[in-house]
């Protein structure tokens, strides 16, 4: 019988990848993606919410095919911004992290025709990712309940979505972030509804909305009420919907998402926890929740029979403009009449006599169809629009140059056309000339001047662009209006940045140093020459020199740099300091570093934060000969960090691996994931162990179980990390350790280590905690979050031939980076560690 199946399945899929006959007026089968992508959405009034939590947690197989296969209007909410998670792509972390994955969920949502939105609002918000959680208790503690439930039921009266579908469900195998977000979803099926609930928000404005049912997805043990085949084929996109969602997961490239899967059937299953429509018995998705607006006309009142035979009409000229697809012509022409229609309708719904909750549900449906309308208009004009500032940067006080480009590539003469610059209020636009008409093949060329006030708001990576083009035009009656962003990431950034390095400073109180060099590299964003001084804030009874530098810079984007020398006291006391920069200029004082991210996937963006070092008083004992090995994985900056607390650090390069003297080395180090994304090392595997055998220290930081990282020929012993590894992680960065062998040289040279080394920790304890290991290993930590078992593997440490191999899962590059002493005082035993000591 499975045969049998297997063969009909292949029989349905070969159909599936028959050549696509089209739609009427097709062009020779020729695809046009903009378009086809603007008018399906005409085919339905439906809107579909995907809540989650983190930057990558939409469920990317099932929203492209409700959003591309259905065209249901689909978007996901998510909570934070992953500043907490690693990245795969970089050495950015937090709020830099956060900014990368946010724009990588904007890219990904294109593909699926997917709008992506968050509850957190800035950098460092309320609503921050602080790490893996295991309760929705203490994600609660941490993001605050009230704001962010406020956020959420704001969301859902504003976006208005039928449905909601959490990605997770609340089960204490997953995430706390997950169930956090999926108990406030659910909560919200009754309270976004409910005038008591957060009613100021009402006096804003809003309304209350009840969604209309509320699904959670159904893994193999839970119940399922639907389900969904999403594996078909689509000849549009040339692959099936779980397809095109791996391609959007790709864009998560800091995450390592996305992989290719076969063309093959592939189910959703869900079940419906609540409802307030009567399905008839139907267990199909969107049962009891009118399709279109044919289905609408249905539920009107006998009284509104003109309304009823609009509201039919409405689709039915939807539909035809639909089935005009690919002719962009016959799009053009429906579109204009039906905008006109509908925009009509919408006055006539404003004054019928309809129950309030009905009118609002329309009212809110012709405004989505009317934004789509107008996109569909602009895309089949046929228009093509180039947006481009003379700079993509700018500065308080700076002109601007922004020229718009539009051709007419149709074959109607478009009228009243309008071409305009968005900007912030207080900003001053002129142009030389307007816009009247435009005739097919003809191309008009406006330049525009910006004035950038002196109080302009400087640029934010979660904000509207600064400056967007919107082209006007009026049709057979019709006006239609599209915003279009200019190219590149337009930033009012401060006339000058300072970035200091050392990020981080150490003073071991076990040996002061006499100075301390400090670098301050200043850019100009400014147009032209600008002359500053630059100061550094030092501490009381520190000393610096020079007292101040007079830095210029001569053009737009240059860049030099000074370099101060700090002296601390010489009785200086343990605990935290900070140095931070100064730059005057023209009367003003400039104080941020502006930190530039760029990748392909996402282009360029910037954060800007304040331009200081931070540093941290302690004792740190270090053997004076220690020669180190560091095999970068550009995942972290521990070696750097160790350079600068005065280690003897060398990056090992692919030919040090491949023939190197390895045996120069004291001991080697592996940066965390090292073996992900060295390709040489896993190459040059054997020459590690080989050198561990001949006497070496080896100290190996963190890997997933999927790091290339294999159980039997990795380490020395086998050696198992975790898997799922969700399991196998302390999170509690408080955590009681328990030191099971307290006498080990680990916790006694060069550092006396004690409890208070375990003090202060940030984001977690350990990740991907090994689950076996050869009985070589020997243990050395335990620990564990409430209410678990411990977790015993956090140190692991074996004699192989002449040298020790050690492994740790502990998070040490958090706390190294982050300044935490004991991270550096244990840290720094591990990578010392000598049996002869």
């Amino acid at each position: 019988m499975k045969k049998l199946l297997y063969a009909f399945l292949a029989i349905l899929l070969v159909a599936a990848f028959l050549p696509f006959k089209g739609h009427a007026n097709d062009e020779n089968n020729k695809v046009d993606l903009d378009l086809w992508n603007a008018v399906k959405p005409l085919e339905t009034t439906v809107t579909f919410l995907n809540t989650g939590a983190h930057p990558d947690d939409e469920r990317s197989d099932f929203l492209a095919y409700l959003s591309r296969g259905l065209g249901v209007k689909t978007s996901s909410l998510i909570a934070n911004r992953g500043e907490g998670g690693q990245n795969e792509i970089g050495n950015e972390l937090g709020n830099a992290l956060g900014i990368i994955r946010s724009r990588e969920m904007i890219e990904a949502a294109k593909i699926t025709g997917v709008k992506a939105y968050h509850l957190s609002e800035t950098t460092s918000d309320a609503i921050y990712d602080f790490g893996f959680s295991k309760s929705p208790e203490e994600t609660l503690k941490n993001w605050g309940e009230d704001v962010t439930y406020e956020r959420l039921i704001r969301f859902i009266r504003t976006y208005q979505p039928d449905i909601v579908m959490p990605s997770f469900r609340n089960v204490d195998s997953q995430h706390g972030h997950h169930r956090t977000m999926e108990i406030l979803s659910e909560r919200a099926f009754k309270d976004a509804a409910d005038p008591k609930v957060f009613p100021d928000q009402l006096k804003e404005g809003l309304s209350t909305w009840q969604i209309k049912k509320f699904y959670l997805p159904s893994g193999s043990d839970d119940p399922v009420t639907t389900t969904i085949e999403i594996g078909d084929y689509d000849p549009i996109y040339g692959m099936t919907y779980p397809q095109l969602g791996e391609q959007s997961r790709y864009m998560h490239k800091s995450q390592g998402m996305g992989s290719d899967i076969p063309a093959e059937p592939r189910q959703v299953k869900l079940e419906l926890l609540f409802s307030t429509k009567d399905a008839n018995d139907s267990s199909s998705l969107f049962a009891g929740i009118p399709y279109n607006f044919a289905e609408w006309a249905q539920i009107l009142p006998p009284t509104e029979n003109d309304l009823k035979v609009q509201l039919a009409k409405l689709q039915q000229n939807l539909n035809s403009i639909t089935d005009s697809y690919p002719s962009r012509a016959s799009v053009f022409d429906k579109t204009q009449k039906t905008l006109k229609d509908a925009r009509q309708l919408q006055k006539k719904i404003k004054k019928a006599n309809l129950k309030e909750d009905l009118q609002l549900d329309l009212l809110h449906k012709l405004s989505i169809k009317i934004d789509q309308l107008e996109t569909v208009s602009f895309i089949s004009s046929n228009l093509e629009v180039k947006a481009t500032a003379d700079s993509t940067i700018l500065t308080k006080g700076h002109k601007a140059k922004v020229n718009v480009k539009v051709k007419n590539n149709g074959e109607n003469k478009l009228n009243h056309l309008d071409i305009a610059l968005i900007t912030p209020k207080g900003w001053k636009t002129t142009s030389s000339k307007k816009a009247d008409s435009l005739a097919p093949g003809k191309t008009l060329n406006l330049a525009f001047e910006v004035n950038v006030p002196n109080n302009a708001e400087e640029y934010h990576a979660y904000k509207e662009p600064a400056i967007q083009a919107s082209i006007t035009f009026k049709q057979n009656g019709t006006e239609t209006t599209y915003v279009q962003e200019l190219e590149g990431t337009i930033a009012v950034l401060p006339d000058i940045s300072a970035t200091l390095s050392p990020e981080n400073i150490i003073v071991n109180t076990a040996d002061i140093q006499d100075e301390i060099p400090v670098t301050v590299k200043l850019k100009n964003y400014h147009e032209g020459k600008v002359t500053s001084t630059v100061r550094l804030s030092i501490p009381v009874g520190w000393d610096v020199h020079p007292r101040s530098a007079n830095v210029s810079l001569s053009k737009k984007l240059e860049e030099k740099e000074i370099t101060f020398k700090v002296s601390p006291p010489k009785d200086i006391l343990k605990g935290d300091f900070q140095l931070s920069a100064k730059i005057s200029y023209d009367g003003k004082t400039f104080d941020s570093t502006v930190q530039e991210i760029n990748y392909d996937h996402i282009g360029t963006f910037y954060y800007q934060y304040p331009a200081m070092v931070k540093g941290v008083a302690f004792e740190l004992l270090k053997p004076s000969k220690l020669k180190i090995g560091y095999i970068d994985s550009g995942f972290d900056k521990v070696a750097d960090y160790l350079l600068n607390a005065g280690f003897d650090i060398t990056k090992l390069t692919e030919a040090d691996l491949a023939t190197g003297d390895l045996n120069q080395y004291d001991t080697i180090v592996t940066g965390i994931r090292a073996y992900l994304s060295r390709d040489d090392l896993v190459k040059h595997n054997d020459r590690l162990l080989k050198y561990v055998e001949d006497g070496g220290h080896l100290v190996v930081q963190y890997h997933k179980p999927g790091d290339r990282w294999d159980p039997l020929k990795t380490a020395p012993f086998k050696l198992k990390i975790g898997d799922p590894s969700i399991r196998w992680r302390v999170t509690d960065e408080n955590a009681k350790v328990t030191v099971t062998k307290p006498d080990s040289p680990l916790f006694n040279y060069p550092n006396k280590i004690t409890d208070n080394d375990w003090n202060n920790w940030i984001q977690e304890r350990g990740l991907y905690y090994p689950m076996e290991w050869d009985n070589q290993f020997e243990t050395f930590v335990s620990m564990a979050d409430p209410n678990e078992d411990p977790f015993t593997g956090g140190i692991l440490m074996a004699k192989y031939g002449k040298g020790t191999y050690l492994y740790t899962n502990l998070v040490f590059y958090r706390q190294i980076q982050d300044q935490v002493p004991g991270g550096y005082r244990i840290f720094t035993n591990l990578i010392s560690y000598d049996d002869k000591n």
